[in-house]
């Protein structure tokens, strides 16, 4: 049927929906599940660093594990505004991808489209040497991401997909429509693409934790329900400010991801974009074998507006994407995670993909705030004569992007020349957001002309055009 997506075509009916919502918990699954964990002082009075963290994500937390592995016995203090991991990292799908630069970063920088690739994958290899060599406890597994065409007009968009050059064992294999039922039985699969070692799932408020550990048996002092008000120059570093007490540092570094940034010239470069998540109660075995999910890859969709899908280690299906929404102003509020409409259509969605999970019932649905920037790539800078860095703007990849930001703001610091720093995407600054109001309209009119290319066979219309033509990534 032209006009429509199979979210439309093939809608379980009210009654499923009202049945499988009816006892859901608004909170974040992994936070949810975490043990009770006694909380971290807070900043009273002055102290003293090497090197100030100012943001208790994962990018905080791994630039502090990977300085304090650099330089043993460097004072490092990482500063939280409320808890470790409460925000952005608590509320991750938990899929770590390969990808540094965002989905187009091979259009926007062809010259160096082979070494992101391989940084990449050098970057989730690393991160899984850590898993096991610091004895993280995350449920860690590297089974790969498995792209899935749900319209014809998507089968286009795998034939990109090559074996090495060398001629060994493709990273990315071409699935038709029985291969691909045979990895992932959804009656929506016409196709896929497996990229085989570039993607891996965890659990990440238990990587939070599990880095959080890493780092204090390192030497890293950690401080919580400290908010930072602003950044001051001294003669020999900064002033980190805090609502109740000061850090004399040498150098900052700043992961504060969706948050406004202390810096007044990064504070357009990103813009918090909330993404809305589901979690089902534990499937049992049989329920779970009708899904033929044994490898348990990573998901997601083609569409302009995506999906996202994963298993946990309790075999839950943790679903989400899709609905990205700006809410004027930039504000962070509570009130945002609490969107029942958009949950639905979420739980509506996913009983389309997987019609065999009619009966269950979601237990978990919550949002996030991610950072998006105009490229959609992740950007990184230095200010204060060098005594400052900060990155954000990972746009949807931040999770696997955490380490290896920790190790450009941490080179940058050094005023060190290499391979991560000379990259274009560490060079060159984004363009910013707009203010209010053109960047809601911006963003409103956005999504609606994505919403459009997915119910006109995947062709942009003349703002997408003109938007990816000026190097801007809706």
């Amino acid at each position: 049927m032209p006009g429509t997506t199979v979210f439309e075509r093939y809608p379980p009916s009210d009654a499923v929906l009202d049945a499988a919502l009816a006892d859901t918990r608004l909170a974040a699954l992994w936070l949810d599940e975490l043990p009770q964990r006694r909380p971290r002082p807070e900043l009273v009075g002055d102290a003293s660093a090497d090197l100030c963290i100012v943001g208790g994500g994962l990018t905080g937390l791994w630039t502090a594990v990977l300085a304090a592995q650099r330089e043993p016995g460097r004072r490092i203090l990482l500063v939280e505004g409320k808890r470790l991991g409460w925000a952005a990292s608590g509320r991750s799908g938990g899929i770590v991808d390969s990808r540094l630069a965002g989905a187009h970063a091979a259009q926007r920088w062809p010259g160096e489209a082979a070494r992101l690739q391989r940084l990449g994958r050098e970057n989730l290899d690393e991160i899984e040497l850590a898993v096991g060599s610091l004895r993280l406890d995350v449920d860690w597994h590297r089974s790969g991401e498995l792209l899935v065409a749900a319209e014809p007009h998507q089968l286009e968009l795998l034939r990109g997909s090559r074996p090495n050059p060398d001629g060994s064992l493709p990273d990315t294999v071409l699935l038709g429509a029985e291969a691909v039922r045979r990895e992932i039985d959804s009656p929506s699969a016409l196709g896929g693409s497996w990229r085989r070692r570039d993607a891996a799932t965890l659990d990440p408020a238990r990587l939070v934790i599990e880095l959080a550990r890493v780092a204090q048996e390192l030497g890293v002092e950690i401080v919580e329900s400290s908010p930072v008000r602003a950044l001051i120059d001294t003669p020999d570093g900064m002033d980190v400010v805090t609502a109740s007490g000061r850090v004399r540092a040498r150098a900052v570094a700043l992961a504060t991801s969706a948050f406004p940034s202390l810096l007044r010239r990064a504070r357009l470069l990103t813009l918090p974009v909330y993404e809305y998540a589901l979690a089902t109660e534990p499937l049992e075995p049989r329920r779970m074998k009708t899904l033929a999910w044994e490898r348990r890859q990573a998901l997601r969709g083609l569409g302009r507006r995506s999906h996202w899908m994963r298993r946990t280690g309790d075999d839950r299906v943790v679903f989400g994407g899709f609905f990205a929404q700006y809410h004027y102003g930039g504000r962070l509020r509570a009130a945002h995670e609490d969107r029942p409409d958009l949950h639905r259509a979420l739980a509506a969605h996913l009983l389309t993909t997987f019609p065999q999970l009619e009966g269950v019932r979601f237990s978990h649905r919550w949002a996030g705030a991610i950072d998006r920037d105009t490229r959609g790539s992740g950007h990184y800078g230095t200010a204060r004569e060098g005594r400052v860095v900060y990155a954000g703007g990972f746009s949807g990849t931040g999770l696997g992007t955490a380490r290896f930001a920790g190790r450009v703001m941490l080179d940058l610091l050094a005023g060190e020349r290499t391979e991560l720093t000379e990259l274009a995407v560490v060079r060159e600054r984004p363009a910013p957001f707009p203010p209010e109001p053109a960047v809601y309209a911006a963003m409103t009119t956005a999504q609606r002309a994505l919403d459009r290319a997915d119910h006109r066979g995947g062709e942009h219309g003349a703002l997408l055009r003109a938007l990816r033509a000026v190097g801007l990534a809706p």
